[in-house]
């Protein structure tokens, strides 16, 4: 039986003092052992927590209704999953400029976003060989699992979904866009984006993919795969259950079981995504992460290096660096 209670959140709304906001909802969640990370800025709420179901209620309760916060959470986007183990190390909330980065001042999704589809109809706007649907997630996200037809953008961070959308998109020509993400926050924001630069059908999936595998029923779904969470579940499939991969713990990209019997798939050291593109260092230091996990493991430890209060921070960080390894490797691979 799931014994934590998992809720993802966010909204956009003007909050000119979310610095305030930030030390008494953290004290609210140390108190009732909540744990996970929020985000705060001016532009609004975004993240993930999870603990007891009495606890999640409580604080979703506190953010929709407590005085301190004047009604401006009221009907914020929720997700809730379940966990059988605290996929979250510790509690952080965190003072950021944007809850979703962008760097688009233009896309303000508290003047206009999109045309929101609640997961019962996204099938049939996804079906209409007339739209153009877009994936705004990270390459590694979009690798495990999409929607049948849609158009990776293959963007390394969603700062880059700018880029894509000036290369490859044109308002005269592509008429009507429809878009997803994760939690259906990036989405929302770049909706916003694209209305700002001129494209006026624009359509995205309320909920985001969470949201419509938990209420779609499978036999009817579209999508094809797993969705990357940014816990030590590490994937959910339809129902919210917790999928079947797993992280290489060199370049921290998620591997299905096929991944792990490839060739070059050396547990704790590397995978075929990053086998040839990590250096020995690299190597050597996922190998003693890996023993060290073994080790807190036998003693009945949590291995605190590898904690998912520090999984996306990690993933990101890694992925950045095993890009660069890749970038000197092939200069010098240039020069031989």
């Amino acid at each position: 039986m799931s014994q934590f209670k998992v809720v993802a959140l966010y909204k956009f709304v003007s909050l000119p003092d979310y610095k305030e906001l930030r030390e008494p909802i953290h004290q609210f969640c140390l108190d009732r052992g909540v744990k996970g990370a929020l985000l705060l800025a001016e532009e609004g709420i975004n993240g993930t927590v999870a603990g007891t179901p009495t606890a999640i209620d409580e604080l979703v309760d506190y953010l929709e209704r407590g005085n301190l916060f004047k009604g401006r959470f009221k009907n914020s986007e929720l997700k809730y999953s379940t966990a059988a183990e605290m996929p979250f190390m510790r509690m952080k909330v965190k003072l950021k400029k944007e809850i979703v980065t962008l760097r688009a001042p233009e896309a303000d999704p508290t003047k206009i976003v999109g045309t929101y589809v609640n997961p019962e109809n996204w099938n049939d706007i996804i079906s209409d060989d007339e739209t153009v649907v877009l994936d705004t997630r990270n390459d590694y996200e979009v690798a495990i699992g999409t929607f049948e037809g849609a158009v990776d953008p293959k963007t390394e961070n969603f700062t880059q979904f700018k880029d894509f959308v000036e290369k490859n998109l044109d308002p005269q020509k592509n008429k009507k866009v429809a878009m997803f993400c994760t939690g259906g926050i990036r989405c929302e924001k770049a909706s916003a984006y694209m209305l700002a630069k001129g494209f006026e059908e624009v359509y995205h999936l309320k909920g985001g993919i969470l949201k419509y595998l938990e209420e779609m029923p499978e036999e009817q779904s579209m999508w094809d795969g797993e969705c990357f969470v940014f816990d030590e579940r590490v994937s959910v499939g339809h129902g919210l259950a917790q999928g079947n991969l797993t992280l290489c713990r060199a370049c921290r990209f998620p591997l299905t079981p096929d991944d792990m019997k490839h060739a070059d798939f050396i547990e704790g050291q590397q995978c075929h995504h990053c086998a040839g593109k990590i250096s020995e260092k690299s190597r050597a230091r996922a190998a003693e992460r890996e023993k060290q996990i073994r080790l807190a493991e036998k003693r009945g430890q949590e291995h605190i290096g590898d904690n998912a209060a520090k999984f996306a921070e990690e993933n990101k960080k890694r992925m950045k660096e095993l890009r660069e390894e890749q970038r000197k490797l092939n200069a010098e691979a240039a020069k031989a």
